[in-house]
């Protein structure tokens, strides 16, 4: 296993930002879903890019958004990796790839008890499109949300039915806490994990001890996971 992949989303002001970054992410995630307390506006979201440094990718998160807000976000703020959350089309992926070829995709899909079927089809239909995605976020299938609900993906079908041979880099999400990732990481062995609420004090509010935390425990529980045998 390849050291972690950590994401950091729902970073709101610059200040976080820098505080955030000086935690050392692999990524941290600017939301433009004006529905969620941790939309951030552009004119922020363009001066974070800004300041990072190269070793932290920022990532854009639109959900529903249209081809053009899309484009012209990304644009505006020097984002070139962007995460789908929302009821996006694989047409609407390979319109965008055409567009802006340079961008690199990630696409969250959300999975419960009824397993990855709607994936593999939804997948599928990519691949059909030439449509090739940097990876495929995974998270809670929670009614009426699009995301940041707190609830745990069901991690036991992820290790029966995600197809890591012919699929996008797993990185798994929803309901990540500094006391449960060990746990998801060793359970899915993904190429990353994603956290929002998990590491915040309130709403949309970044506890940086918990960030710690969080880092640490994924990193540790890859660095674990690289020095075991597998049973192969």
């Amino acid at each position: 296993m390849e050291i972690m992949w950590v994401k950091i989303c729902g970073i709101c002001d610059r200040t976080t930002a820098d505080q955030v970054a000086d935690l050392r992410p692999d990524a941290i995630g600017l939301n433009f879903y004006a529905q969620t307390p941790r939309c951030i506006d552009p004119r922020t979201a363009a001066q974070i890019v800004d300041s990072l440094p190269e070793s932290i990718e920022a990532v854009g998160l639109f959900v529903n958004h249209s081809l053009d807000e899309v484009i012209d976000r990304t644009e505006q703020c020097s984002i070139t990796t962007v995460q789908l959350h929302g009821d996006e089309s694989p047409a609407f992926l390979a319109e965008l790839k055409s567009r802006c070829p340079e961008l690199k995709l990630l696409r969250a899909l959300r999975v419960g008890d009824e397993g990855c079927g709607a994936v593999a089809d939804y997948l599928a239909e990519c691949r059909r499109l030439g449509v090739c995605l940097a990876g495929c976020l995974i998270d809670a299938r929670v009614a009426g949300s699009y995301g940041g609900t707190g609830h745990t993906a069901p991690w036991d079908l992820l290790v029966d039915q995600y197809d890591s041979a012919r699929w996008p880099r797993l990185i798994v999400a929803g309901g990540l806490t500094p006391d449960n990732v060990a746990d998801a990481i060793r359970v899915t062995a993904p190429y990353g994990v994603d956290v929002a609420s998990g590491v915040e004090s309130a709403k949309a509010v970044k506890d940086l001890e918990l960030v710690k935390r969080f880092i640490a425990a994924a990193r540790l529980a890859s660095s674990a996971a690289k020095r075991t045998p597998s049973d192969g």
